[in-house]
């Protein structure tokens, strides 16, 4: 496909298709996930529709669902505009340094609370429809009533791994596998990621990370700092090679030895670390902050620190949602971070 002012496309067969295009910062994506019955067919259908205008109308370009043979579940569009000029603007159809969005990403964020968790608040703060994203609360029995059925991700938040785990009972904790290995997306924070871990006998078992120095895991809180990957900066969308984010007794990942799940990859890992409460030194760095996985047709990325916080930096995890979602890079850096609590 031809684009003004160069830039370039990428197309992939991987589960159904993925088009990547820039062209003066413009992107266009599209996500084709797992199969699902008439109604889902129905639904993609539409959707269909609804994207072949967008190309049409806004873009002047048409592209094909190739080597797609299976009806996808849900279909993710996301047209982006960076710096594109006023004529490329007036083109889209919109102004340049907004995003559109064709579908909003559909996240569930766990809370057991009754409405005090810290977690929560901090995500919905910056998980906004305005960046592509609509949030709503799954409780543990939300969880065990089938309530996943109308998210894409979930999101387990701080608080206690084991505490998670005894809330949402052997019913919820196999709820939440079912819908990861069928194509949904987990998000892990801190507690969230010990709980995804394979290391404990309550944990979920979808990445295989065991902790280390599981002894001292209540090590202390502090601000750490972080080294990402390349792969890392690409996909969170973080320019620097090096960050510092809060840390508030998350895993200290590593990888473990279950042959029945695929090896995690390495975004980041600790650069700095806290050592208190007894905890030795120089264990902390060189160990996985943030790793990611695949389990099943689904998607798990686990962040041992807390970039949700309000001092972030908050489009780490916004980037993770997005990759846990089904989109392979970034689909906005937010331009500004608040700092009020």
């Amino acid at each position: 496909m031809r684009v003004k002012d160069g830039g370039s496309f990428r197309w992939s067969a991987a589960n159904g298709c993925c088009l990547s295009g820039v062209a003066d910062s413009i992107v266009l994506r599209h996500r084709a996930a797992k199969p699902t019955d008439g109604a889902g067919v129905g639904r993609t259908l539409w959707r269909g529709v609804l994207i072949g205008l967008l190309v049409l109308g806004g873009f002047g370009s048409t592209w094909a669902d190739e080597g797609n043979t299976a009806a996808p579940q849900s279909v993710r569009s996301t047209a982006v505009i960076g710096s594109a000029t006023t004529a490329d603007a007036t083109t889209a159809g919109v102004t340049a340094g907004t995003a559109a969005e064709a579908e909003l990403i559909r996240v569930g964020i766990y809370d057991h609370s009754t409405g005090t968790a810290k977690g929560p608040k901090s995500l919905r703060r910056f998980l906004v429809e305005d960046s592509g994203f609509r949030c709503v609360k799954l409780t543990p029995a939300d969880i065990r009533a089938g309530k996943l059925a109308d998210v894409d991700v979930l999101i387990m938040p701080g608080g206690s791994g084991s505490g998670q785990s005894r809330n949402l009972e052997a019913e919820g904790r196999e709820a939440i596998r079912e819908f990861v290995r069928g194509g949904g997306g987990y998000v892990g924070i801190c507690a969230g990621s010990y709980l995804a871990t394979s290391h404990y006998e309550w944990s979920l078992h979808l990445i295989n990370a065991q902790v280390v120095d599981r002894e001292h895991w209540a090590r202390g809180t502090g601000t750490c700092r972080l080294k990402l990957t390349a792969v890392g900066r690409s996909e969170l969308g973080e320019p620097a090679e090096e960050v510092d984010v809060y840390y508030g007794q998350g895993p200290l990942l590593a990888p473990h030895d279950r042959v029945d799940l695929p090896a995690y990859e390495t975004l980041a890992e600790y650069a700095s670390e806290i050592a208190k409460k007894g905890a030795p030194t120089g264990v902390m760095i060189g160990t996985t902050a943030i790793a990611r996985a695949e389990f099943g047709a689904g998607r798990v990325i686990c962040y041992s620190p807390h970039p949700e916080v309000a001092t972030g930096p908050n489009h780490l995890m916004a980037g993770g949602v997005r990759w846990a979602a089904g989109i392979d890079q970034p689909a906005v850096t937010l331009a500004s971070e608040e700092t009020d609590e």
